[in-house]
């Protein structure tokens, strides 16, 4: 019996190991982040006492790595696994998942761009909010001295808006050593002193505002933060287009990967329109037939599917790729043996 060969469909290795590499490090980022996070939260008790959570006034940094952490994780889990399993479902959560996340930041910039004005007066409020709590946890504490040293800032506005917090406030009313002052962060630094000055923003707001300028930042972090931003308007124009080009590749990359999965199944399952009587006898990368005794409803030239019953021997093709397991159809109803 002559006939010819049928070529098999394959997932391309270099797409799936692609996307499993690169998940599998975003995964491990993930689990590191989500890690310091809840390390983070036992050192502060939290996790003994859940409740503590809602207790605090200001932002807690800790949410970043927690929030960052588990959207890392689970988009990493479903990249790597969905890929290395060629599992649609996985691959299809994972390019959706992206999706949204893509969807999400397109639309915070551009709501950004329009409301400009909007996003400074949320800016003012939640740096505001964070002066107040600046005392009530030692990470947001040193977010907040971080921010005031790296962009040469006081405050939201400017260094009266230190008077928010109970600790820093210039009412007579003030037992605090640290009244009518400010964060040692809001300090302009000496290039001789090797050593931080904690309490160099002692008192100095009780000063005029000409004698401030010699010690202290006069500019507020808002303004600070507007400038730094035109200044690095193409830097960070350039990484956030970045980020979405990577996003959009991975999604293309995944729905890539999802197709080839499924024309992969289509070839092992689908509606096989080949010449049933020209297949060769033994195709390991395909199908064979064997020991043909009986068709009904089945005619040369008919695809596979229109057979209403076809009996072998052992079963009506073999498909290497499943294991060896002999397989027929009965009706378009697969069953395995």
């Amino acid at each position: 019996m002559s006939g010819k060969h049928f070529k098999a469909h394959e997932v391309s290795c270099c797409i799936k190991y692609f996307i499993f590499g690169f998940n599998i490090i975003f995964w491990l980022l993930g689990v590191a982040f989500l890690g310091i996070g809840l390390w983070a939260w036992s050192e502060k008790g939290v996790l003994s006492n859940i409740s503590s959570i809602t207790d605090l006034g200001g932002f807690d940094p800790v949410w970043l790595f927690l929030v960052v952490g588990g959207v890392m994780f689970i988009l990493g889990f479903a990249g790597c696994i969905g890929a290395l399993r060629e599992n649609s479902f996985l691959l299809k959560f994972f390019s959706v998942f992206l999706g949204i996340i893509f969807f999400l930041e397109l639309t915070a910039g551009v709501l950004a761009f329009v409301f400009k004005d909007w996003i400074k007066d949320q800016l003012n409020f939640f740096i505001n909010n964070n002066i107040r709590a600046y005392r009530d946890d030692i990470d947001l504490q040193n977010l907040i001295d971080f921010t005031q040293e790296y962009w040469e800032c006081c405050g939201a506005f400017g260094a009266d808006d230190w008077n928010l917090n109970i600790y820093f406030n210039c009412t007579d009313s003030n037992p605090s050593r640290e009244k009518c002052g400010v964060p040692f962060s809001c300090c302009t630094k000496d290039p001789a002193e090797d050593v931080i000055n904690t309490q160099c923003g002692y008192d100095i707001r009780a000063k005029a505002v000409s004698e401030q300028r010699t010690f202290i930042y006069i500019k507020g972090c808002v303004p600070q933060f507007e400038k730094w931003l035109q200044d690095n308007l193409t830097v960070v124009a350039g990484i956030f287009i970045g980020i979405a080009l990577l996003q959009i590749f991975g999604i293309c990359l995944a729905q890539n990967l999802v197709s080839d999965i499924e024309v992969v199944r289509e070839s092992w399952f689908g509606e096989c329109s080949f010449n049933l009587f020209s297949l060769p006898p033994v195709t390991h990368q395909f199908v064979y037939l064997k020991h043909l005794k009986q068709t009904k409803g089945c005619n040369e030239g008919k695809p596979l599917y229109s057979c209403s019953t076809i009996v072998l021997d052992s079963g009506i093709f073999l498909i290497s790729s499943i294991k060896d397991k002999y397989v027929w159809r009965t009706n378009k109803t697969i069953v395995n043996k």
